[in-house]
């Protein structure tokens, strides 16, 4: 049975290396399935598709590949997704970041062969960070990121941001008659010692409810943000103010960051993070979306 083996090594820049490569495998019946070239300066990062009978390890086929002349090698089991299209997958990353802009965090991750928070952390992994307005977003793994691919993942982030400003450069929605939603009212926000709310006409539309305190394994003290806003009132900056206040009311309560947890398919959650000027860091887990928000430089929030 063939083992696939995915294999990232920097290899020196000159002729012949790629030829000693190829030999040094041939002569170990290993087969090269696939190739991506990352070209720097002094040397090249080449990613491999390695295949073996299952007798072969990680750890032998690691040197078959430092014996031919690779450092810094870096060898993980595969699948037959690793001989995917290259060009294909980034088209296809693209596409489901335009249909879905707050699949980002995942969808890069799966596109470099990465995780958004790594899963042994006795295991050193290099990190990249893209910028979505003032959301950070990092993705980590072993293998250490190539400039070509942190350029890409920068392309990435830029088309988020994009899709991002023509969502929130479109119009309010309307009744069928073609009137705005509450035109004429301006909510009235009540804060409360670990709330605020938006009243329109002494009614509610949204409340931002600050919880219990936890701390994080990094130590950091986080407190749980619930908001939620009326449907029929979204859209119009309420949102924003509301998690602006709450975590406002965070920082008085002395912790170091908020904590905003809802579904992946949530397409409201980016936009309002960054209407309200606040930096954070998302991640997606699954069905899950996290967005940790530091408060430490805010004002306190008037009472």
């Amino acid at each position: 049975m063939a083992m696939l083996w995915r294999v990232r090594a920097t290899l020196p820049d000159k002729p012949g290396t790629l030829a000693m490569l190829a030999q040094r495998c041939g002569e170990a019946g290993v087969n090269i399935l696939g190739l991506q070239i990352f070209p720097g300066l002094d040397d090249v990062t080449d990613e491999m598709v390695l295949s073996t009978d299952d007798a072969w390890t990680a750890e032998q086929v690691t040197a078959l590949v430092a014996d031919a002349g690779g450092t810094d090698v870096v060898t993980q089991a595969s699948t037959e997704a690793a001989l995917d299209d290259q060009p294909t997958r980034y088209v296809t990353a693209a596409r489901a970041i335009l249909e879905r802009p707050m699949s980002f965090p995942e969808v890069v991750a799966r596109l470099f062969d990465a995780e958004a928070e790594p899963t042994d952390p006795d295991v050193v992994h290099d990190t990249m960070e893209m910028e979505v307005g003032d959301v950070q977003v990092q993705v980590h793994r072993t293998a250490p990121f190539t400039e070509t691919e942190r350029a890409r993942g920068t392309a990435m982030a830029a088309l988020v941001n994009d899709v991002l400003s023509r969502t929130q450069a479109a119009p309010p929605a309307t009744t069928g008659g073609g009137r705005r939603l509450g035109t004429g009212a301006t909510p009235e926000y009540v804060v409360e010692p670990d709330a605020v709310s938006a009243y329109v006409d002494g009614v509610v539309v949204g409340t931002a409810t600050v919880g219990e305190a936890v701390t994080h394994d990094d130590g950091a003290t986080l407190r749980p943000v619930d908001l939620a806003v009326d449907p029929a009132w979204q859209r119009r900056g309420i949102g924003t103010r509301l998690l602006l206040d709450a975590a406002r009311i965070a920082q008085s309560l002395d912790a170091d960051e908020i904590l905003l947890t809802t579904g992946s398919d949530n397409q409201a959650v980016l936009p309002m993070v960054l209407g309200a000027g606040l930096r954070g860091r998302i991640r997606m887990a699954a069905d899950e979306l996290t967005v940790r928000v530091p408060v430490g430089g805010l004002r306190p929030l008037a009472r």
